[in-house]
């Protein structure tokens, strides 16, 4: 898995640091989670990929997941609170619970109706995938 990542990564001139740790990014996705109800998760989503898979930060530090909130537009105080309360936490456990139940148990995983591509895939791929589940409607 590795090995493609890196190579997808470079075909498409995507920087992708080698890591040596591998950090817990429960609070992240929490975090991301309000960023999306505040209009910005893409902007975040982008700054923790960004952190963790290219300059190797810790995401599972208080300090550096509100700096990237803030990086991404978001308002740190709000951000912190966000944190310390895990006012998120829920919102999350839902989600994981439905993936669970859905069978989806890697990302990313692209899914209509009951058919799946699990993993990074090509556009021919994910093509090919939308073209078929388009004629399996019909």
């Amino acid at each position: 898995m590795t090995d493609r990542q890196k190579r997808v990564a470079g075909e498409l001139g995507l920087p992708l640091r080698e890591r040596t740790k591998t950090y817990n990014s429960r609070l992240a996705t929490e975090l991301g989670k309000w960023a999306e109800t505040k209009g910005k998760g893409d902007e975040f989503h982008n700054a923790v990929f960004r952190a963790y898979y290219v300059d190797g930060v810790n995401i599972a530090k208080l300090d550096k997941l509100v700096g990237l909130a803030k990086a991404a537009g978001l308002p740190d105080k709000e951000a912190m609170e966000i944190l310390k309360t895990r006012a998120f936490r829920e919102a999350v456990d839902f989600d994981w619970d439905l993936a669970g139940q859905l069978g989806i148990s890697a990302i990313p995983t692209f899914v209509l109706d009951n058919w799946a591509v699990v993993g990074a895939q090509s556009y021919e791929v994910l093509e090919k995938f939308l073209l078929d589940h388009m004629v399996k409607r019909k």
